[in-house]
């Protein structure tokens, strides 16, 4: 009987986990992985659950949560993974082409794998770069580099956002170590 259980949890997870890279679609160092003190699958629902202590990883891609839920569905598109972290907050970070990391918290972080589109509720932060917003919701389109956010409707605290200047000298200049 406990084997038999234990099959039910194991091969779902491997597929939510690594469907991406059975399917050719990853090279090996984009494999996901997914690290938890608990884990369950609804089978029915194509969801695998991971409980306490969480951390993903995928890619240049790292989500550490409370609770995480990998949902897996046709209407996703080609990746069909949505991932919906929660925490106090739940934290994701990606590494930049350019080397920087874009790191983002909230209550409740969502990642579009497909769409590489993140949504950000309930003291939601972005830092990218020195530059840094906070506000109640924020979403932020990776491709286009689109980041929207908005104030709690019934708050006064409005969206903030500190902006680093950019040092324009050089580093060869007279005077620069």
């Amino acid at each position: 009987m406990t084997n038999k259980f234990a099959h039910l949890l194991v091969i779902p997870s491997l597929f939510i986990a690594l469907s991406s890279f059975a399917e050719g679609t990853l090279p090996l160092a984009d494999q996901v992985s997914i690290s938890a003190d608990k884990q369950l699958a609804q089978l029915k629902k194509n969801v695998g659950i991971f409980e306490k202590n969480v951390e993903i990883i995928h890619g240049n891609r790292r989500i550490t949560a409370d609770h995480l839920e990998v949902h897996k569905r046709e209407d996703l598109g080609d990746n069909k993974q949505l991932l919906v972290a929660t925490g106090s907050p739940a934290y994701f970070e990606e590494k930049q082409t350019d080397g920087t990391i874009m790191s983002a918290s909230a209550n409740e972080v969502r990642y579009d794998v497909d769409k590489r589109y993140l949504t950000l509720i309930g003291n939601a932060q972005v830092t990218q770069a020195g530059q840094k917003i906070n506000a109640k919701s924020i979403t932020y389109d990776m491709d286009q580099q689109l980041i929207s956010a908005e104030k709690d409707e019934n708050s006064d605290e409005r969206v903030h956002t500190i902006l680093v200047p950019v040092n324009t000298k050089k580093d060869n200049e007279k005077g620069q170590p």
